[in-house]
């Protein structure tokens, strides 16, 4: 009898579990627990999508995190640049992939929730929301349906994390322009837009900004924040 009964509460506690995990999220996805290793910028740089390149926007993680006490780590943005094509006598430069840049996983938020346990989970099925998608202190991002809107994250890559051809801007000229001029792809951190395709519901692969000046990341649903990952 008593064995019978043991069963039948371990039963109800594995269901209630289960009632708690997220549609497609396994039980130890959902008790995953480890240190921050991925979150999104508190702030932007203030002058839209020029961030000082990539350099500027690795320190400025990395400066984000040591305030919040997580510096001991070596960040990385998770942006992408397009490489450039020949022209007179210049050499053709390669491309910079975000997903080449942010190390191997797993990473976890500033509460130490699992968002993704490597590159392919992170770019096919990771647990990015508005609920997870924290910044370095462990606030939440004001989504769709919230004003102001700020749900666009800049990345300029494509939905496996890889940059763009040379043809167009889509990095806001390597992240080193703010002003009126080029554009850059973003995704959205809480998963949401104004249809339920795919691309509106991109963590990292949404649109483009109207230009690149902080006037118009506003304009088009952001101000300029991006995500920021733990590479070792």
């Amino acid at each position: 009898m008593r064995a019978t009964r043991l069963l039948a509460l371990t039963a109800a506690a594995v269901a209630l579990l289960s009632a708690c995990t997220s549609p497609g999220q396994s039980t130890a996805q959902a008790t995953a627990k480890g240190p921050m290793s991925f979150f999104v910028t508190s702030v932007g740089s203030g002058k839209g999508a020029d961030l000082g390149g990539l350099a500027g926007a690795d320190a400025h993680c990395q400066k984000l995190a040591a305030a919040a006490g997580a510096g001991n780590k070596t960040w990385r943005a998770y942006l992408s640049v397009p490489g450039t094509l020949p022209s007179g006598g210049t050499p053709a430069t390669p491309a910079v992939h975000a997903r080449d840049r942010i190390g191997k996983g797993p990473w976890f938020n500033a509460k130490g929730e699992l968002i993704a346990r490597d590159l392919e989970h992170l770019h096919d099925g990771n647990l990015i929301s508005r609920a997870t998608a924290l910044d370095e202190r462990g606030n939440t991002i004001k989504g769709r349906g919230e004003t102001p809107l700020e749900h666009d994250m800049l990345t300029g890559s494509r939905a496996d994390g890889t940059a763009f051809a040379p043809h167009t801007d889509t990095s806001c000229a390597g992240w080193t322009r703010g002003g009126a001029e080029g554009s850059a792809i973003v995704g959205h951190h809480d998963r949401a837009g104004p249809t339920a395709d795919n691309w509106s519901t991109s963590w990292n692969f949404s649109h483009q900004t109207a230009g690149c000046s902080q006037e118009a990341l506003v304009k088009t649903g952001g101000v300029g924040r991006f995500y920021c990952f733990a590479a070792d």
